[in-house]
């Protein structure tokens, strides 16, 4: 008879969700900085103050990026849609 034994470890599974609407800029650079910064609940004091304040400096570059990159998509679909033809649509996206 063969026997193999293993440890198998699951990591912990997160969802986020919105209703009726997309993620915000904002919401979107939280989840990502929890991937980019973490310091430990037992670093020195003066250790997780430095990398609080680097977190916050990175979650301030994110949402600016973010919120840049969503204009420069909707001026893309702007320019697709007023190529298409659909002058009025295009329109409701660059008020948006």
């Amino acid at each position: 008879m063969m026997s193999v034994s293993t440890d198998v470890e699951v990591g912990s599974v997160v969802v986020h969700t919105t209703k009726n609407r997309g993620f915000t800029p904002e919401e979107i650079a939280e989840r990502c900085l929890d991937k980019i910064v973490s310091v430990a609940d037992t670093a020195l004091p003066e250790v997780r103050a430095q990398a609080h304040a680097f977190k916050d400096h990175i979650r301030a570059v994110l949402v600016f990026y973010m919120k840049e990159a969503a204009n420069s998509d909707r001026t893309t679909v702007y320019n697709a849609l007023v190529d298409a033809g659909q002058k009025d649509l295009a329109e409701l996206i660059r008020r948006m």
